[in-house]
């Protein structure tokens, strides 16, 4: 960088030696004016000068907004998915504590999805206020009974069992 500087010096440096009217000395100076057109031809080559610099120095400018415009989007993506990342890793341990929870209190697969609090303790809670009502509505729905047996027995013994020889004579004699 301090290379490009001293490059612009020693560029300046020549330019101005450059600009300098190699014109002889009319005198107009000594009576007090001013060579107006060297002083014009002068000014108007370090405006040029100026402006291809202003010229290269915007299209820097440009591709350095480019770069960091492309960087802050890299960044952002990053950041993006480190905390899409952080929150399903926080679902999953909240998650985890549901059912860690649900299955230390014996809660039931179905009612699980009523434990939503966010720490042990919360869960502990609910977990107990779920099985205190799912105890209380269990008894109340239907007396503990004992259903009646209605037995029938899948064989009967309804005659004689037919011999197994006699059933062999006659396939072999080909009816039945």
């Amino acid at each position: 960088m301090s290379d490009e500087r001293q490059d612009d010096v020693e560029q300046t440096e020549q330019a101005e030696q450059a600009e300098q009217p190699t014109q002889p000395d009319t005198g107009a100076e000594d009576a007090g004016e001013p060579d107006y057109k060297a002083e014009f031809e002068k000014w108007k080559a370090l405006a040029r000068k100026h402006e291809q610099q202003a010229k290269a120095n915007a299209d820097k400018a440009k591709r350095l907004d480019e770069l960091e415009e492309a960087n802050k989007s890299e960044q952002q993506k990053l950041a993006d998915k480190a905390s899409e990342a952080e929150k399903r890793a926080q679902q999953a341990e909240a998650k985890a504590l549901r059912f860690e929870v649900a299955t230390e209190k014996g809660v039931p697969k179905k009612a699980m999805k009523f434990l939503t609090g966010e720490t042990q303790e919360e869960l502990e809670s609910q977990a107990d206020e779920i099985l205190e009502l799912l105890g209380e509505t269990q008894q109340s729905e239907s007396p503990q009974r004992t259903p009646r047996e209605r037995l029938r027995p899948g064989a009967s013994d309804s005659g004689p069992q037919p011999d197994p020889k006699k059933i062999a004579d006659s396939v072999m004699r080909g009816g039945l």
